[in-house]
């Protein structure tokens, strides 16, 4: 499975940002699996942190509290791609973004890493103050 995020970049707080992930790749062995989408991010000396995580189904959604209300994960009809609106963005929102993908029910979205067996590279997002 390959994930390849994009759409980061520099803008300047109250901005707004949309992240893509297109997932490809999948294994036969994947191929009628469930599984999650999600983003985390992480900052210069940070620990990764969780931000959204959305189910297969696209009807199961988790966000962290720190961008509740600003940012907003969701899919594509054919659930190939997955994005992230990020609005009203702060400077402390700056991290490299990484889009995650991991075995699940139809129905249950993921917010934890470990549940994550997917990464793709990061993508920069950075917010002037």
């Amino acid at each position: 499975v390959q994930l390849q995020a994009s759409g980061g970049g520099l803008v300047q707080a109250g901005g707004s940002l949309r992240l893509s992930c297109a997932v490809s790749g999948r294994s036969s062995g994947m191929a009628n699996s469930r599984y999650g989408v999600g983003w985390f991010r992480q900052a210069p000396g940070a620990e990764r942190e969780f931000v959204a995580g959305i189910s297969q189904s696209a009807t199961s959604l988790y966000y962290a509290d720190s961008v509740k209300g600003r940012f907003t994960i969701f899919t594509d009809n054919s659930k190939i791609t997955v994005y992230l609106r990020m609005n009203s963005l702060k400077p402390e929102d700056t991290a490299v973004y990484y889009c995650a993908a991991g075995r699940s029910s139809y129905y249950r979205a993921l917010q934890v890493d470990y549940e994550y067996d997917y990464w793709g590279q990061g993508t920069l997002v950075t917010v002037s103050s």
